[in-house]
C-alpha cells in the first residue's frame, strides 16, 4: 500500500494465495498490516489483481515453482483419501472423520483455538459445524468476509496458519478461497466461530499441495474461522450533495474520478460526506477496511488507486492526521471526500506515495467496515 506511513514489503505475488510470507503494508494515510501465509485463497485473479494494483504491494516477483491453489474437476474425495493414507506414517493408521466431534476445539471466544484429535485424521468431503452461534448477517457464497482463523492439518496435527499469531484478520471474496473453505462458510453467520474440514480434493491437491507448509497432495486440512465482519464492496448509503465550490465527484467505470477545476484550494481540512451509510459510526481507534482514491491538488492527477484490488485494511489509530479528524464519526458505507492540507497529510513531502513538499491532497474514502482493534 503505497499511501500509508511507509512503502511495502512483500514476497512472490505468486505465492499469494498460499504463501510462507507475512505481508506488511504501509502507507502514509494508515498502517495496514495484512497476511497471506498459507491463506485458502486460491484464485489466480485475486493475485493478478494484487500485482498490478500500484496499492497493495511496492514490488513483485515470480515463481515458478510456488504453489497455485486451484480445484481441478478431476479430484475426487476418494483419491483425496487414499492419497492421504499413502502420505501417512506406516506406524498410524489413518482415521476417517465421520461426525466432527472427533475433532476437539477449546479456548476462549474471539481468541485463538486449539484444535486436537487422533492424528492422523481425514475426511471424505468437506463437513462444517458451528461452535458458536453469532448474530450478524448471513454469508452469501459470493460474500468479501473478513475472518480471524487458523488452519491445521489433519495428517500430523500440526497447524499451518493463524491469523491470530500474525495479529490481523484476514479479508477476501468467497470466490478467491478453495472451495472446501467457501463450502464452510457460505450460508454461517457474522460473529460464528465455525469449524470446517475438508479433503484435499476440496483444498490443494489440484496444485499438487504445499512442501512450504507440510501440506502434502491428499492432506485433509481442518480450519476454525471466526467470521469478524462482512465488509461492503463499495459505499452503500444515501447521495448527499456537496458543499458549493468544491472539487466535482463522479463515478467513471465503477470508481470515483475527481476534477479540481476552478475549485478554490482552501488552507484548513474540508470533510465532505458524498453518500451517508448506515452502518456504525467509526471510532478513533477502530481497524477499518476502506476503498480510496488519492488526487494532487496541485496536478488534479491521481497518485494514488485503491479502489483496484480487494480493500485495505489500516488502523485508525495510527491514520495521517487528515484521515483521523476526517473520519472519526463517518458511519459504514459511506463515501467521504477530505482535501487535507499538508500539515494533517505530508508536511515534508512522501516519495512513496509520492507527494512533493505543501502539497494539498485530495481523497476519496468508501467506509466498507469498521470494528474494535483487538
Amino acid at each position: 500500500m503505497r499511501s500509508w506511513v511507509s512503502s511495502s514489503t512483500s514476497s512472490n505475488c505468486e505465492f499469494l494465495r498460499m504463501a510462507s510470507i507475512v505481508l506488511k503494508r504501509r502507507s502514509g494515510n494508515l498502517r495496514q498490516v495484512s497476511s497471506n501465509k498459507y491463506r485458502p485463497v486460491s484464485a489466480a485473479a485475486l493475485t493478478v489483481a494484487l500485482c498490478v494494483s500500484s496499492l497493495a504491494l511496492a514490488s513483485c516477483s515470480k515463481s515458478s515453482s510456488d504453489p497455485k491453489p486451484s480445484v481441478s474437476a478431476s479430484s475426487t474425495p476418494a483419491s483425496a483419501s487414499a492419497s492421504a493414507e499413502a502420505s501417512s506414517s506406516p506406524t498410524k493408521k489413518l482415521t476417517m472423520v465421520t461426525n466432527l466431534d472427533q475433532i476437539k476445539v477449546s479456548g476462549e471466544d474471539g481468541k485463538a483455538p486449539k484444535v486436537d484429535g487422533a492424528w492422523p485424521l481425514a475426511i471424505a468431503k468437506t463437513e462444517s459445524k458451528v461452535l458458536k452461534e453469532g448474530k450478524g448477517e448471513k454469508v452469501d457464497k459470493n460474500a468479501t468476509i473478513k475472518v480471524n482463523y487458523v488452519g491445521v492439518n489433519g495428517r500430523t496435527g500440526k497447524e499451518f496458519d493463524s491469523s491470530y499469531k500474525r495479529g490481523a484478520a484476514a479479508t477476501f471474496p468467497l470466490a478467491q478461497v478453495v472451495p472446501g473453505f467457501a463450502k464452510g462458510l457460505a450460508g454461517k453467520h457474522q460473529g460464528d466461530r465455525v469449524l470446517i474440514m475438508l479433503p484435499g480434493s476440496d483444498g490443494y491437491d489440484s496444485q499438487g499441495g504445499s512442501p512450504q507448509a507440510g501440506i502434502m497432495k491428499g492432506d485433509s486440512l481442518i480450519f476454525v474461522v471466526d467470521i469478524v465482519g462482512l465488509p461492503l464492496s463499495k459505499a452503500t448509503g444515501e447521495s448527499v450533495k456537496p458543499a458549493a465550490g468544491l472539487p466535482a465527484v463522479k463515478e467513471v467505470q465503477g470508481a470515483p474520478a475527481v476534477t479540481i477545476g476552478k475549485a478554490v484550494k482552501p488552507n484548513k481540512l474540508v470533510v465532505q460526506p458524498l453518500i451517508k451509510g448506515k452502518g456504525p459510526a467509526v471510532a478513533a481507534n477502530d481497524a477499518i477496511d476502506v476503498k480510496y482514491r488519492t488526487y494532487a491538488w496541485s496536478s488534479g492527477k491521481l497518485i494514488e488507486d485503491g479502489y483496484s484490488g480487494e480493500p485495505v485494511t489500516g488502523s485508525m489509530s495510527s491514520a495521517i492526521p487528515g484521515w483521523k479528524k476526517g473520519l472519526t464519526g463517518q458511519t459504514v458505507g459511506s463515501r467521504v471526500m477530505l482535501i487535507v492540507p499538508p500539515a494533517d497529510a505530508y508536511p515534508s513531502g512522501s516519495t512513496n506515495p509520492l507527494v512533493k513538499k505543501g502539497e494539498t491532497l485530495v481523497y476519496v474514502i468508501d467506509i466498507l467496515s469498521a470494528q474494535k482493534e483487538s
